[in-house]
């Protein structure tokens, strides 16, 4: 009987064992014992390539946490693609993370953090859903990332639709401007942009005076300036990248056009815009989602000194470190994942973040069974351009959501 009870339980362990270590033994892509390889794409050539400053920021915060030990004992390998803002490139590219990269199987990036552009990603999120990746911090704002909710997929910036609604509704009940126009690109970005601003007016019964697009490709503004000239305009609102924002300010100036302009927080790098546009930025209204170049947040102190040491030939701008805040939650996500870190183990982690901050705004992804379940970011401030380039600061943090 005692031979036969031992027999027995040996077999139950076995049998045990034999469940349990496939999930044990099981390689997670992207994930070794001491490393965690991740990937982003981004324009660093092409129209868009001041925004490419993004994926480099990334890099930044990356060399920090590798500097500072990592997470868990595993350090970070970060793979930067370029992608010109060219969906076929993107593609591409995210293909290449999920197959390719790496020296271990299975072969492929753990997550992707970042990533400029809605036609851009778009092109990749389905099959990077599909095969289980965590993508955090798509660089844009539109409902796509959100709906439907996508398991693997945590947005951070701000919708559009809402950023826009609210800013119109700064010009026109704080700044008193009642004749609106619109100015820009024609796609789900810029559509997204019109979307808010229509929104706010149809609330006050009102309609833009005018609404003026402008393809990628497009060079030439001309026409579109004196529409918006002709218009009537009191303030221009626009939607557009920054080639097009210096390019619409160059020809409107030309004509002698000088409304209020404002515009997204995707182009509130005012030393940059004002480097591009000659000085014609100033003035301008600007939604903000994170701290400025030359706050004191104990961590924008804490990154400008790194920055200095690790990578100062890269300007310290909103654009570059737009990257450290699309990728500051990820990283958090990994850190209370702990050691078993699976696609599974960090979604559960992100899920816990409420009201988490970094240099950006509050992070909350905690409404079960809520369509916002995967937006994260839902607040910006305002300031203005000031003559120096520097921002006088508006208000502060104001949620932007329905």
């Amino acid at each position: 009987m005692l031979k036969k009870n031992l027999t027995l339980i040996g077999l139950l362990m076995v049998t045990v064992f034999l469940i349990a270590a496939p999930a044990s033994g099981q390689k997670v892509r992207g994930v070794t014992d001491t490393e965690i390889l991740i990937g982003q794409w981004g324009p660093q050539t092409g129209p868009a390539a001041p925004w490419g400053a993004v994926a480099r920021g990334t890099d930044l915060l990356v060399k920090i946490i590798n500097e500072e030990g990592g997470i868990h004992g595993r350090k970070f390998k970060y793979f930067l693609r370029d992608d010109s803002y060219q969906p076929a490139k993107t593609k591409a590219i995210a293909k290449e993370f999920v197959e390719q990269v790496g020296d271990s199987e299975p072969r492929g990036v753990f997550a992707v953090v970042g990533g400029v552009g809605v036609a851009t990603g778009m092109t990749a999120r389905d099959y990077v859903m599909e095969n289980k990746v965590p993508w955090c911090g798509p660089v844009t704002g539109v409902y796509e990332w959100i709906t439907p909710i996508q398991k693997y997929l945590f947005a951070i910036y701000p919708l559009y639709d809402d950023e826009a609604f609210n800013l119109t509704g700064y010009l026109y009940e704080k700044l008193g401007f009642k004749k609106i126009a619109m100015f820009y690109q024609n796609d789900d970005y810029g559509k997204q942009g019109v979307m808010g601003v229509e929104r706010y007016l149809l609330k006050k019964k009102i309609k833009l005076v005018e609404k003026v697009s402008a393809e990628v490709t497009d060079r030439d503004l001309s026409t579109h300036a004196l529409k918006l000239k002709n218009s009537g305009a009191e303030a221009v609102i626009m939607w557009t990248m920054p080639t097009h924002g210096a390019l619409i300010l160059a020809e409107t100036a030309k004509i002698g056009f000088k409304p209020q302009w404002a515009t997204s927080n995707t182009l509130s790098d005012s030393a940059l815009m004002m480097q591009i546009t000659k000085g014609l930025w100033v003035g301008m209204i600007n939604s903000f989602f994170g701290e400025l170049p030359d706050s004191n947040h104990p961590l924008m102190v804490k990154y400008r000194e790194w920055h200095k040491k690790l990578a100062p030939q890269e300007r310290w701008g909103v654009f570059y470190y737009a990257g450290i805040i699309f990728s500051e939650p990820f990283f958090e996500g990994v850190r209370r994942a702990g050691k078993n870190l699976t696609p599974d183990t960090w979604v559960n982690a992100m899920e816990t973040l409420k009201d988490w901050q970094g240099i950006g705004p509050p992070i909350t992804y905690n409404k079960p069974n809520h369509p916002m379940d995967r937006q994260g970011g839902k607040h910006v401030f305002y300031g203005k351009v000031k003559p120096d380039g520097n921002i006088e600061k508006l208000t502060d943090w104001i949620k932007v959501t329905k």
